[in-house]
C-alpha cells in the first residue's frame, strides 16, 4: 500500500511497545502489537 502511493525508500525502525499504560494494553499484549517508526521517500517532492 505504501509504494501504491508512490513512497520509495521505505526503512522501519526497531518494534515500539506503544501500549504500555493505556487502556488496551492487555489486548496488544495478547496479540504481541507493537508499533514501528518509518521513513520513506515521495520522488518529485
Amino acid at each position: 500500500m505504501i509504494e501504491a502511493v508512490g513512497l520509495r525508500d521505505l526503512r522501519f525502525g526497531e518494534p515500539i511497545d506503544t501500549y504500555g499504560g493505556a487502556p488496551g494494553e492487555g489486548n496488544a499484549r495478547t496479540f504481541g502489537v507493537q508499533g514501528y517508526a518509518f521513513t520513506a521517500t515521495k520522488p518529485g517532492e
